[in-house]
């Protein structure tokens, strides 16, 4: 990479990635056309018009391409862009914190990649290069990570640290979010197509099929359907999302995540931004002894790149023992610090059982009123709201024992939730704050919430419902040096009473 100090253009094949994906809609977007029973000559019409707009955009994509350089110095990464409206964006080399390659399916058809540089600030601190030869794109990595020159250094690496085995992917079926997605996906393309169907009756055949079987046949044959299309969706999804997903440790200080199936991502983060890690326990991944290895560290926010919000995924679903190893792996631990919690009051139990049945009552209210009205019998109204008490004192009690927190070396660990047990382990030296926080409830038991600021992930972490004076003495402990100056000595706590 001669000449790193001049000013580069972009790969010159870039621009037709935006004739492609003007062009790939028009074929399927004409069959569905004739299907539906348009005039032939219209159809030509409309797919000569979407040509001459595609070769119109291409043209302007041309100009842009053109206006657009780029400049890797040795102390600069360097961005110009724009014919009549021209903007200069540039990034000192010394803060660059991450340098992530994506290459989408028209990206890879073209041997191309985005690579998307950033410092680790939340504002103004990224640069997108869209469009470079894929040697090109490892080249700028690893110099730029390296804080070498941009000539032919290449990467190292000291040792992968996981690597995603095939039937991992069957953890995506018992992942609500994935679920969600998936039927999210489809609803949008039944809402597109609804004049297609009603054009051919789809919708009018669904109801006749309804009322010809039985109420409960009519619900739960949908439901079972529903059901497994979003399990194989699901699956469908993970497979594109993690598909040959490593994880490696650089020796130039990074950690490295490769994954995708159909559009491949690199993305990279520097062991010095990280603050530590979260295992995320979703309820049906937990039933199934799954877990999630998320990265807690500073400018890597929830959701960095809009349409993938896992960039802090450290390890996809998979078997818990393998979600623990690796947080291990990262923290540099012989073992993941998350057993041995100190356990919190009664009253936090209390507190979890009253709110879990006040979630409960507009089930159980709605099924006494459709008694009432005679819309249901009696007995099912007694059986909904009896198993809505059950389930809601369950959970309840499921989120009291999943609560915990203790100190471990360097890090405090805090353990919470039930439709999502999440367990963090937190540097104490990352912690900036502290924030102790008492409703009105909280305050009649003696409870308080015990919450850690910091510059990392979502910017806190809570201790929820702890005593009061355990809390203070507890913060005091994690960083004695941020708090010690605003407390007093009192009389040691006793916590033989939980």
């Amino acid at each position: 990479m001669s000449g790193a100090t001049d000013w580069r253009r972009l790969d010159g094949k870039v621009v037709l990635v935006l004739l492609i994906l003007v062009l790939a809609p028009l074929i399927p977007t004409a069959g569905v056309m004739l299907i539906a029973g348009a005039n032939p000559g219209l159809v030509g019409a409309m797919s000569g018009m979407w040509a001459g707009a595609a070769a119109v955009l291409t043209g302007i994509a041309g100009v842009d391409w053109w206006f657009t350089t780029y400049r890797i110095s040795d102390e600069r990464v360097e961005l110009r862009k724009g014919a009549l409206s021209r903007s200069h964006r540039s990034l000192p080399r010394d803060r660059v914190r991450s340098v992530d390659l994506t290459a989408d399916p028209v990206h890879r058809l073209l041997g191309l990649s985005v690579v998307q540089i950033g410092t680790g600030a939340q504002a103004d601190g990224e640069l997108k290069l869209d469009g470079i030869a894929r040697p090109e794109a490892e080249r700028i990595r690893a110099a730029l990570l390296l804080r070498e020159s941009t000539s032919d250094s290449s990467e190292q690496a000291d040792g992968v640290l996981a690597r995603l085995r095939p039937v991992w992917l069957l953890y995506s079926g018992v992942t609500m979010s994935l679920i969600l997605a998936v039927w999210g996906a489809i609803a949008s393309a039944f809402g597109s197509l609804s004049e297609l169907f009603t054009k051919f009756g789809l919708y009018r055949a669904i109801e006749e099929q309804f009322l010809a079987v039985p109420l409960w046949l009519g619900i739960a044959v949908p439901s079972l359907g529903a059901l497994l299309v979003g399990v194989l969706g699901s699956f469908l999804l993970s497979l594109e999302l993690w598909w040959n997903f490593t994880l490696t440790r650089e020796s130039s200080g990074t950690l490295r995540v490769r994954r995708g199936l159909l559009t491949k991502r690199s993305i990279s983060l520097e062991e010095k931004r990280l603050r530590g890690v979260e295992l995320s326990e979703p309820l049906l991944l937990r039933w199934t002894r799954g877990a999630r290895t998320n990265a807690v560290a500073t400018g890597l926010s929830d959701n960095k790149d809009g349409s993938q919000p896992d960039s802090k995924t450290l390890l996809p679903p998979a078997p818990r023992g393998e979600a623990r190893r690796v947080a291990a792996e990262v923290l540099g631990e012989d073992r993941f610090p998350g057993d041995g919690f100190a356990g919190h009051p009664r009253a936090a139990l209390r507190r979890r059982i009253t709110w879990a049945l006040l979630a409960a009552l507009p089930f159980a209210a709605a099924a006494i009123v459709f008694a009432a009205l005679g819309w249901i019998p009696v007995g099912l109204a007694v059986a909904v709201v009896v198993l809505s008490a059950v389930i809601a004192v369950a959970f309840g009690i499921d989120a009291y024992r999943n609560l915990g927190h203790r100190l471990h070396g360097r890090y405090l660990l805090s353990r919470r939730g039930t439709a999502v047990r999440r367990t963090v382990a937190l540097q104490r030296g990352g912690i900036i704050g502290w924030r102790f926080e008492q409703s009105v409830f909280q305050r009649r038991s003696g409870l308080m919430d015990v919450v850690a600021t910091t510059a990392a992930g979502s910017g806190r972490y809570a201790v929820p419902d702890v005593r009061t004076g355990d809390g203070l003495v507890f913060a005091d402990a994690a960083v004695p040096e941020l708090l010690a100056p605003f407390l007093e000595p009192v009389p040691a706590i006793n916590t033989g009473d939980r």
